[in-house]
């Protein structure tokens, strides 16, 4: 072994205690220079673990640079609150350029290094000019807010999430404006001076009398304007081709700039109450983005059960909130819960999505911005974070990682009922300047430790979420496979099968304390022929068709 490959499989062992042996086509172009703290995890064991071909074929992208294709939109989310990220200028908050100085922490570009989390698709948080903090109140949608950067800052960091292989989407916020928003003072005059043949006289929505299980507010005294978050978040009017028109336009702007695609928030309330009217109008407009851009990666937030999110498939994938929380089956499950019901759900979920739509995916979430931090219910000591971690990522279609789950960040509402708490800066441990945003009242220690503090431990939450996705990539019949739950009964060991072009795994996960075993010759009739990985506390042996896996760990069979 020559000099030079030396020093890379120290590396690799070095790095989370896996050797990464992954194929990859080069990407030109220099790496992006980082404040990411120098990293020197120490080795616990050794497994190859390698990522089909089919994972790694070279496009040419609308840059004219090479990356790889991740065979389609089933991949490892990373959710960025843009303002408590990383600030590159200084000022104490995040913006666009600390993203692109962080990226080598999310994805470094050489699959080989094991270097970066392995991160492959970026949700930012709404960068549109806006009076808050957190911008879910838009100004103007063709502008970024100048505390998050330039447009330039933003067709930067599309360029290199093009050049590592890695989704970028954009928070749409199409149900309201803020106020201020042009679009609103134009519609307020015209109101006020009954001006009906003024073209912004139906942008919103308007009543002379307040809708009964919807929240209105005065203009002047002609009528109400509807606003159901607040009174400076007014809804606009989708009956008005104009709007939805503006609304496209919007989008196209960021598609044809080079954006994956759209998170859209508050999916449910373009018409609010009206769940019919709202997946018609979903149809109808994600069929006229997806003539912009074909491959469109698109999931809404459609805050409630199922039964209700359900329709809307038929347009976009839909976060999964019965998996998320405190009291969500990801959470239960990790605390020493039932896998085999676990599993049994997430049969049930994608079967009944593939149904109204066959490239539906599943898109589960622990916790996020509008959520307590999941280090407050799952802790770390307890090994819980590490159990829900298996649990989410080991999953079909897209899990998304808030940023910072990966080290335990914590922040929580709290009596000051903020959610300014839930999106605290993220804890590099480094000479970062980035602050928490105003409002925040969080006092609590970050007891779990920064990124620099992880790093070197090989059995932190950080090396733990970077082996997961690792496995992850390495199987990829988890992503895309067929999803049959397995039964084991008299056992909360539980987990499924997974089939995809000819190669099947099984995901088993022990989320309790102690070793469990099951002869896996009488759950299924699938031939297992080896351990391909393990991940968690303890460790698994496979003696013949017994499998034996320690509390608090899963494991993967080929």
């Amino acid at each position: 072994m020559g000099e030079k490959n030396m020093k890379r499989t120290i590396a690799l062992i070095l790095i989370s205690g896996l050797l990464l042996s992954f194929t990859a086509c080069g990407t030109p172009g220099k790496p992006s220079e980082t404040k990411q703290p120098t990293e020197t995890t120490q080795p616990t064991e050794t497994g190859i673990y390698k990522i089909d071909d089919m994972r790694n074929e070279c496009i040419v992208d609308d840059f004219g640079v090479v990356k790889a294709d991740n065979a389609g939109n089933a991949r490892v989310f990373y959710q960025i609150f843009v303002g408590s990220f990383s600030d590159s200028n200084g000022d104490g908050v995040g913006d666009l350029r600390g993203i692109i100085n962080r990226f080598d922490y999310l994805n470094d570009g050489d699959p080989n290094s094991g270097l970066s989390l392995g991160i492959e698709g970026i949700w930012l948080s709404p960068i549109f000019t806006s009076p808050s903090y957190h911008k879910y109140d838009v100004t103007n949608y063709y502008e970024i807010d100048p505390k998050f950067g330039t447009m330039d800052d933003l067709k930067d960091l599309i360029k290199l999430c093009y050049e590592r292989g890695v989704k970028l989407i954009l928070d749409m916020v199409i149900n309201h404006t803020a106020t201020n928003h042009e679009w609103f003072q134009k519609f307020r005059t015209a109101r006020i001076n009954g001006d009906t043949e003024n073209e912004y006289y139906e942008f919103y929505t308007f009543g002379t009398e307040p809708a009964t299980g919807r929240t209105f507010y005065p203009i002047g005294t002609t009528g109400y304007y509807e606003g159901n978050f607040s009174a400076s978040m007014p809804e606009l009017n989708y009956d008005n081709e104009a709007v939805r028109q503006a609304m496209v336009d919007a989008a196209k702007f960021y598609l044809d700039m080079g954006i994956d695609g759209f998170r859209f928030d508050a999916a449910k309330y373009v018409y609010y109450g009206d769940a019919p009217a709202n997946a018609l109008f979903w149809d109808w407009y994600m069929a006229e983005l997806r003539k912009i851009k074909p491959d469109l990666y698109s999931v809404a937030e459609v805050w409630d059960s199922d039964a209700v999110t359900f329709p809307y498939f038929t347009a976009t994938n839909c976060f999964n909130f019965t998996m998320s929380q405190t009291g969500g089956q990801i959470a239960e499950t990790a605390r020493m819960g039932d896998v085999n019901v676990f599993a049994k759900y997430v049969e049930n979920y994608v079967n009944t999505i593939k149904e109204k739509n066959p490239d539906a995916m599943l898109c589960t979430f622990i916790a996020n911005h509008d959520t307590d931090r999941a280090a407050g219910f799952l802790t770390v000591a307890s090994g819980q974070a590490k159990v829900a971690a298996n649990l989410s990522i080991l999953t079909p279609g897209s899990p998304f990682i808030y940023y910072g789950e990966e080290i335990g960040l914590k922040g929580s509402r709290g009596g000051a009922n903020t959610d300014a708490n839930r999106r605290l800066a993220m804890f590099w441990g480094d000479d970062d300047t980035v602050k928490n945003p105003e409002g925040t009242t969080y006092n609590s220690p970050q007891s779990n430790g920064s990124v620099l503090e992880q790093m070197p431990k090989w059995d932190s939450l950080y090396n733990h979420y970077k082996k997961l996705i690792a496995i992850r990539k390495a199987n990829p019949e988890i992503a895309y496979g067929s999803y049959v739950a397995l039964n084991i009964p008299d056992s909360k060991l539980g987990g499924f099968l997974s089939t995809y072009e000819g190669s099947t795994v099984a995901v088993l996960h022990n989320t309790t304390q102690g070793q469990l075993t099951v002869d896996l010759s009488q759950v299924t009739d699938v031939s297992i022929a080896a351990i391909s990985a393990v991940v968690g506390i303890g460790s698994a042996t496979l003696d013949g068709t017994v499998l034996t896996v320690d509390g608090q760990t899963s494991v993967v069979l080929k």
